[in-house]
């Protein structure tokens, strides 16, 4: 298993020597390699059998890191970065030659953030280089949100998890591009359209995912238990399947069923942020009891509710 800390000092002698560090972010944790090293990046796609074609985010430690990088950045991505940053958005940006295509997968686009996390922000603003970071999980399973999740997955693949504690978002980046004028959400994520759109105007929402995604995060298939997730009305979906053991995660009340071993509730009181917060946790929790599938609902789509209802829709598409 790997050693769990808070020594900035430990990851960036191992980052620097090119091997992998687990990282903290407001959003999940991270599987982190020097962004401009292709060795480290293939250890990156290797150690989470991560799919070539699927594009890694890089993360830096200040706005002003990311002209090195890229070759241009619009009004639109200027305004978000100066209004979010460091915070869970991704913007979609023209990659200068230094950034390897393995990080893109080929695409001319880099998904670029600066995370809002003490720890990896110090850590960021003493490396020389920029951090592929995706999420520190086996590929298309829970992201994590707290260091023994990392360790439960990948700890016999990397040698150092920075411990950050519980993450404060627990869903993933937002991740926005630009495209003849328009602004485009690719991925819904830990920060609401709503607000985006409160700063550069209204955008498109393209969450279409396909086997060739053009930004990180857009597979069909992803953040999945290893249990089948049925999402939907619960009480139908437990008339349909009252024969089998389950499980239910809901979002604020709680079912009087049989035959269920355990029930979350992600937020009693409707707080959508509790509500994301906990997501990735409780879909842990319930895949490691015996039970033959777990239900679960959408909750209301607005601000993080989009981010909650896209994970779920995602995670029950692999059932």
């Amino acid at each position: 298993m790997a050693d769990i800390g808070n020594e900035i000092a430990i990851a960036k002698a191992l980052l620097e020597e090119g091997k992998l560090v687990a990282i903290p972010t407001e959003t999940v944790y991270g599987l982190a390699g020097n962004a401009l090293n292709e060795e480290a990046v293939t250890e990156i796609y290797l150690a989470k059998n991560r799919p070539y074609f699927d594009p890694l985010i890089v993360h830096v430690g200040s706005v002003e890191a990311v002209s090195d990088y890229v070759e241009e950045i619009p009004r639109q991505a200027s305004e978000l970065m100066r209004r979010f940053w460091p915070g869970p958005l991704t913007i979609l940006l023209p990659k200068k030659s230094i950034v390897p295509d393995l990080v893109t997968a080929g695409l001319d686009r880099v998904g670029i953030r600066c995370p809002d996390h003490p720890l990896t922000l110090q850590l960021l603003k003493k490396l020389s280089f920029p951090l592929a970071a995706p999420s520190a999980n086996p590929f298309g399973y829970v992201s994590p949100t707290n260091p023994a999740h990392v360790n439960e997955q990948l700890g016999n693949k990397i040698d150092y998890i920075l411990d950050g504690g519980e993450c404060k978002v627990g869903v993933e980046s937002t991740i926005v591009g630009f495209e003849n004028g328009n602004s485009i959400v690719y991925r819904v994520g830990g920060l609401s359209v709503e607000d985006i759109e409160s700063v550069i105007g209204k955008v498109i929402v393209n969450t279409h995912s396909d086997s060739n995604p053009q930004a990180p995060g857009q597979l069909t298939s992803h953040y999945a238990p290893g249990k089948p997730l049925l999402l939907g009305n619960i009480q139908q979906l437990y008339s349909q399947h009252k024969n089998k053991s389950m499980a239910v995660l809901s979002y604020r009340d709680e079912y009087e069923l049989a035959n269920v071993r355990t029930q979350i509730v992600l937020s009693p009181s409707g707080n959508l942020d509790e509500a994301a917060r906990k997501l990735f946790s409780a879909l842990r929790e319930l895949d490691k009891l015996d039970v033959e599938m777990i239900l679960t609902e959408e909750v209301p789509d607005i601000g993080l509710g989009r981010a909650i209802n896209d994970r779920l829709r995602r995670a029950s598409n692999k059932s």
